[in-house]
């Protein structure tokens, strides 16, 4: 296949070996945050970029679902270069809910490690709502989204921010691919309250030594959200862009009891499938 114009060229299979100008070499992913959107991927990727066994890629290449055309060496091309030692991720959290997606990992590789950031459904889709509506302000409201008809109970799942959240439909076609040993869940509430408990997960999940504790975070109180007390490319401290910790819109609550009354189903065959309460209830 052509190469895109000014792209580099994508190292062999198995790579070059490393010259003294240009340590490491660029390798497929050993680890992939396949999601979910608004859930807290961006948080988890920029911490574990903090430890020095793990090179990430800063933005979403979209390979599984949107560049798969373009090919393998091109999606190699993308990654930063690793030594043998480190371990290459990305992040795309669109891949959870595309259904191609695990078997195009899986024929990549069967040993992938997948990481999936999850978070109460109902919350996380007045999130999505609220960073549509900033950028489109005259959608519908998120009630008018959310309802078939409201009066009869029926939610809309054709609209994506509800559709996200059937967690445990969209993993059944992860199953058919990978065991779940293979796939790590982080909460993305406890991100928020226990920033150092999840990544010590995380870090035990890829094989790591536990280096990113609670002296690498800090609460913003202005944000709502913790941050990196020092960043991967400079001492200084780092927070989340403006997008990110953004006020929710208000929702009156009892759409949002509707709501959660229609995911309970959903949640509770989520935790028992990955044998894991998340709270939501």
């Amino acid at each position: 296949q052509p190469r895109p114009c000014g792209r580099a060229a994508p190292n062999p299979p198995g790579g070059s070996a490393p010259g003294p100008a240009r340590p490491g070499t660029k390798r497929l992913p050993g680890a992939i945050v396949v999601g979910v959107k608004k859930g807290g991927t961006r948080a988890v990727l920029e911490f574990i970029r903090v430890h020095p066994e793990v090179r990430a890629l800063g933005t979403e290449p979209h390979f599984f679902d949107r560049n798969y055309h373009r090919g393998l060496e091109w999606y190699r091309s993308l990654m930063p270069r690793t030594l043998d030692s480190q371990i290459t991720v990305e992040k795309t959290p669109s891949y959870f809910v595309t259904k191609e997606a695990p078997r195009r990992i899986f024929n990549m590789s069967r040993d992938t490690k997948l990481i999936v950031v999850v978070r109460n459904p109902v919350t996380r889709a007045i999130s999505d709502y609220t960073q549509t509506l900033s950028k489109k302000p005259d959608i519908p409201t998120f009630e008018g989204l959310s309802f078939r008809n409201r009066s009869l109970g029926l939610v809309d799942t054709s609209w994506n921010a509800i559709r996200i959240g059937l967690y445990a439909v969209h993993l059944q076609s992860w199953l058919q691919y990978f065991p779940l040993s293979q796939i790590h869940f982080v909460s993305g509430e406890r991100l928020i309250t226990d920033p150092a408990g999840e990544m010590g997960k995380v870090q035990d999940f890829l094989g790591i030594k536990r280096v990113i504790t609670d002296k690498h975070f800090y609460f913003n109180k202005t944000k709502g959200f913790p941050c990196l007390k020092k960043s991967e490319s400079s001492g200084l401290p780092r927070c989340l862009g403006k997008s990110k910790g953004r006020t929710h819109v208000q929702i009156d609550p009892e759409v949002i009891e509707q709501l959660r009354d229609f995911y309970r189903p959903y949640n509770i065959k989520f935790y028992e499938t990955v044998g894991q309460d998340f709270r939501w209830e």
